[in-house]
């Protein structure tokens, strides 16, 4: 699986505005809701519930906010770089800039854990991120993740065959 299965050019942010981790979500929440024809308040409040669990923030400025919905069929990702970073209780405590929200559909495991995978990879490559950092707008921007992506699944173990 590659970035490019969940994530379209259309759905990259730059330099997206919020003052704090709740405001962030709601807009993203928002943001998806309108392109997937879900509530807000239902996609805000999965993402919500998933980080009471515990935070998204993967460290080095890096966020992976996702839950699972009814009525999202297919993976779908946006993805948004921040004006300015802000607090998300990160794993590392510090800030951050380059956010890639995930929705899933509520009953495929397997789909979920592909698609969370393939962006973490890609986002933890330092090339990719900086890159990601100083695109000049979205299609750079998409780009220098969707090539990450692309080179990260080139060098990731095959999947394994599923029994039907």
């Amino acid at each position: 699986m590659e970035i490019a299965d969940f994530l379209a050019p259309s759905e990259v942010v730059i330099d997206l505005r919020a003052s704090d981790k709740r405001r962030l979500l709601a807009e993203l929440a928002r943001l998806a809701a309108a392109k997937l024809d879900l509530a807000p308040d239902t996609v805000s409040s999965a993402l919500l519930q998933r980080e009471a669990l515990g935070s998204t923030g993967t460290g080095g400025g890096i966020a992976l906010p996702h839950a699972r919905l009814a009525g999202v069929k297919k993976p779908f990702a946006l993805l948004a770089r921040l004006a300015k970073a802000i607090e998300f209780d990160a794993i590392d405590g510090g800030p951050v800039d380059v956010v890639c929200l995930l929705l899933l559909p509520a009953n495929s495991q397997g789909e979920q854990l592909n698609a969370l995978a393939c962006a973490a990879r890609a986002l933890r490559d330092p090339d990719a991120v900086r890159n990601v950092r100083r695109a000049a707008d979205a299609a750079a921007l998409y780009d220098a993740l969707a090539k990450a992506s692309a080179a990260a699944s080139k060098h990731a173990a095959p999947a394994e065959p599923r029994a039907q």
